[in-house]
């Protein structure tokens, strides 16, 4: 992929945007799931250990190539928030380099469809709150992007057009190029699924749509380009399962069991209104406005694909993010944190978006004219107008304040609660806890995860509250460390609890949200704080 002048424009861009919102939020993480990929960088980095408690081997990144990235920057000695962040900038700005190039490709015809894709992309207030969250979310919507375009440009523009079944030979691609493209689609495909799971989703939807269109031009070239594809992602992703096996005793890390099964009452809800419910946080953005181009893209590939069967492979860009959704609706409804779940769907319903409302723009218009003024060419040029603007208000205006508060939050309960607890409580005290990421990373200590993802003993009594104050008594916790959510039971008045600090985070209270605690935990039912460090 040769570098374009336009690509100078998203890096420039993307930069900023992120330096933007960090600077707003006055640094730190948005989640405290990012802390955890940190704990996780740095014992690797550290004592070459996969553990979030060094000594104890845990699967609960879920991301192995991310945490792999992480580990680099501290090796290096690089601090780890310019580290992380320079990470999402360069998966933003590649993304918007990606979506260019997609973009042009399918609408070669058209002069700034693939400049407007990449910059829809970069300025996306959605991608940008990911590209800072310190979590994986931008480098897996850069993937998606890798594999999309690997597909749309496996199309050969020198084959005829024809729905007919092309020849067994004379027209295809030569053999060498089909093994290597092959090749490298399995090894992008291995690096995907090594950052999401969900890569493996994508990756076999794109070789289902390799078999209908055959972009390859011929059966031959398709076998081998499957058989290389194959070969390449069982060889790029043995290391992600042999390290999963050893784990726990799986090909997949252990934290989407413990994510479904905290989430378990949302799936009593109809699988309607989970989509719904995902769907809802994603167009709160200015791509509500690329949907009439969204529903044009679809409606002129269908028509297009009659003409030339290749045409399927553009379908991706749709299909992609439907079947995330519809993944997530049935297995993970969480719409939390701006649907940071479905969040890697937009890069590909941007830029189908964006080619959609070009082809609107760029249609006959009617030859009927009132007053000299054509209606359908002033709708789409408002239309267009008004997405930019969109754009551009969600991200200056709404994006940074948005991520300030999910990131004070974090800082005020979570991190402020970690630093109180390494100043406070000895760490050979064993502490049960539900949010882990910033415990580990500045109080690290051996710890009870009621969430379930360092403790997978704790996944089959998420829920349970009397099985999860027995586990806690049994394993003899001194501490606890909760929202009032998340003590078993949600009852603060139990009386094995005894408060010992509370934050009075400002934040979380001025959005209704409540503040972390630590109590002691008295077996007995007796209250007694003599000699503990009291702070309310």
């Amino acid at each position: 992929m040769s570098l374009r002048r336009s690509d100078v424009l998203f890096v420039v861009i993307a930069a900023a945007l992120v330096a933007l919102y960090v600077a707003t939020a006055g640094g730190g993480f948005p989640l405290d799931d990012s802390w955890i990929h940190q704990v996780y960088g740095r014992n690797l980095a550290f004592t070459g250990q996969w553990a979030f408690v060094p000594g104890i081997p845990s699967a609960a990144s879920t991301s192995a190539l991310y945490t792999v990235l992480l580990a680099i920057g501290y090796k290096l000695g690089i601090h780890y928030a310019l580290w992380t962040h320079m990470i999402g900038v360069i998966a933003l700005a590649v993304a918007g380099m990606l979506a260019s190039r997609i973009a042009a490709r399918i609408l070669p015809e058209s002069r700034y469809v693939g400049v407007a894709s990449g910059l829809a992309v970069v300025t996306a207030w959605h991608l940008v709150w990911a590209s800072a969250s310190g979590m994986e979310t931008m480098l897996f919507g850069m993937w998606t992007l890798v594999l999309i375009w690997l597909a749309v440009n496996s199309i050969n523009p020198a084959l005829r057009n024809s729905v007919s079944s092309l020849p067994a030979s004379g027209e295809g691609i030569e053999d060498r190029t089909m093994v290597l493209r092959g090749a490298v689609f399995g090894v992008v495909a291995a690096l995907a699924t090594m950052t999401r799971p969900e890569g493996a989703l994508l990756a076999g939807l794109i070789g289902g749509l390799m078999l209908i269109a055959r972009p390859q031009g011929t059966w031959r070239g398709f076998i081998l380009w499957g058989i290389s594809a194959a070969i390449g992602f069982g060889v790029g992703i043995a290391p992600y399962f042999a390290l999963n096996l050893s784990l726990t005793g799986g090909l997949l890390p252990n934290t989407a069991a413990a994510k479904q099964a905290e989430n378990a009452p949302l799936l009593l809800l109809p699988y309607s209104s989970r989509i719904i419910n995902l769907i809802f946080p994603l167009i709160a953005g200015g791509q509500l406005l690329l949907i009439p181009g969204m529903l044009v893209f679809a409606a002129f590939v269908v028509r297009r694909v009659r003409q030339d069967r290749r045409v399927w492979m553009w379908l991706v860009l749709l299909l992609w993010p439907v079947a995330l959704v519809a993944l997530y609706a049935a297995r993970l409804p969480a719409p939390y944190q701006h649907g940071r779940y479905v969040i890697p769907a937009l890069p590909a319903l941007i830029v189908a978006g964006v080619i959609g409302t070009a082809w609107l723009m760029s249609a006959p218009q009617p030859s009927v004219k009132r007053r000299g003024i054509r209606p359908t060419w002033v709708l789409t040029r408002t239309l267009a107008m008004a997405a930019v603007l969109s754009f551009a208000y969600f991200v200056l205006v709404v994006g940074p304040p948005a991520y300030r508060v999910d990131t004070r939050i974090i800082e005020e309960e979570m991190v402020a609660t970690a630093h109180w607890i390494h100043d406070n409580i000895p760490p050979d005290e064993l502490l049960a806890v539900h949010d882990i990421g910033a415990v580990g990373y500045f109080a690290p200590r051996e710890i009870i995860d009621l969430a379930g993802l360092v403790s997978p003993e704790v996944i089959p009594i998420i829920l349970d509250e009397e099985p999860l104050w027995a586990l806690m008594q049994e394993r003899d916790a001194r501490y606890l460390m909760a929202f009032p959510d998340q003590v078993p039971g949600d009852d603060v008045n139990d009386p094995r609890l005894c408060v010992l600090f509370t934050t009075n985070g400002q934040t979380s209270r001025s959005v209704g949200g409540p503040n972390m605690a630590v109590y002691v935990l008295t077996w007995d039912g007796v209250c007694d704080l003599t000699g503990e460090n009291v702070l309310e």
